[in-house]
């Protein structure tokens, strides 16, 4: 036996079926907003599921200078945690005002060499010169552009700036770990920017 809808349901019946339909789709599409950038709570990278772990905002003094996003296959709420989590994980960052982007890779530089042993970080020296060439090469990065750093399995660290991946992967997962230092380790950037990322309240 086949049942068939009247073509006029009542308002409060055609509500509840509508959002019953459309409650999955929305949540599939939901998205967090940081000092005004959205970032999607879940994103797909080379077939894996990934969940937005945490975000948060880069100060410097009073000053926002970009907002940074997180993406891990599983929570972590430990810098160990983030560091040991399975397969691909992402970090993007978008500028929040205009920056020279030469003295950003050297940041970049500094912040890893501060959250290593100085043996471990001179044999990822090949690789951070190389980062830093990248981000002096585009000179500037403009409010509202944005760079992503992707740890693929099998791959390595793939660099993508304004949209367009820069040159060939860093093999090394060492090299991706000690970036992820830079934000969680024990001189971060910015604390409450680490606190954020790890998905803890302020």
């Amino acid at each position: 036996m086949s049942f068939r809808f009247p073509l006029r349901l009542p308002v409060a019946t055609a509500s509840l079926l509508f959002g019953l339909v459309l409650t999955p789709l929305l949540s599939a599409a939901a998205t967090v907003e940081v000092a005004g950038v959205k970032l999607e709570d879940r994103i797909n990278l080379v077939g894996s599921p990934l969940m937005l772990n945490g975000a948060g905002i880069r100060y410097k003094a009073v000053f926002k200078v970009y907002t940074a996003g997180l993406y891990l296959s599983t929570k972590a709420d430990t810098p160990e945690a983030v560091l040991a989590a399975p397969g691909p994980k992402r970090l993007t960052i978008t500028m929040l005002r205009d920056i020279d982007s030469g003295e950003l890779g050297k940041l970049f530089s500094r912040g890893m060499e501060d959250n290593m042993e100085r043996t471990a970080f001179s044999k990822l020296i090949p690789g951070v010169l190389r980062m830093s060439q990248v981000f002096s090469d585009h000179k500037q990065l403009k409010e509202g552009e944005t760079f992503v750093l992707d740890w693929v399995p099998g791959t390595g660290t793939v660099l993508t700036v304004k949209g367009a991946a820069q040159g060939e992967p860093f093999k090394e997962p060492e090299f991706f770990d000690a970036l992820m230092r830079i934000w969680l380790g024990k001189k971060p950037a910015d604390f409450r920017l680490k606190e954020a990322l790890l998905g803890k309240a302020p």
